[in-house]
């Protein structure tokens, strides 16, 4: 799906003022309402935005031990350990990967003791042979995509005239 110009500065405001109208979007890009909802519906459809909610603070939550933790898995049990995965609530993210392990998870922790026992609790699972964890000290680029919009927008070809 192709985004051209006017879609990234509709996905740019979206991100910088994410609790702003539809009706206040159309009006700072000098567009119809109609037209920039249409856009929001295909952006959507897309695949492009998927979500809308807030993003949460694991640590304001009272887990603010991050982990990453690399998990080796029995081949052809790939798929079975995924599901599995997603029972356990401290693990927020997983990704099938390459290179040293089969899966990396992204664990949140209330302590040390804690991610030890969602380790303990992964070593479990059927299929997984070994992890290997690496504790984030300190967040050095929060997520973002303001920079990978900016890019985009740069090799995105300009909006249509009317």
């Amino acid at each position: 799906m192709a985004v051209d110009a006017l879609d990234t500065k509709i996905l740019r405001l979206l991100l910088e003022q994410p609790r702003t109208s539809v009706r206040e979007y159309a009006r700072v890009l000098g567009v119809a309402r109609g037209t920039l909802q249409a856009r929001l519906d295909r952006l959507e459809r897309d695949g492009v935005i998927t979500g809308t909610g807030p993003t949460l603070s694991p640590a304001a939550l009272g887990h603010p031990v991050l982990a990453f933790v690399h998990v080796e898995v029995t081949q052809g049990h790939l798929d079975e350990l995924g599901d599995a995965l997603a029972s356990v609530p401290e693990i927020i993210e997983a990704f099938s990967i390459t290179g040293g392990g089969d899966l990396l998870t992204r664990v949140a922790a209330r302590d040390n003791a804690h991610l030890e026992d969602v380790i303990q609790q992964l070593i479990q699972l059927p299929g997984v042979v070994r992890t290997r964890t690496e504790v984030a000290l300190r967040e050095r680029v929060p997520y973002r995509m303001t920079g990978l919009l900016d890019s985009v927008d740069r090799t995105a070809p300009a909006r249509p005239a009317p």
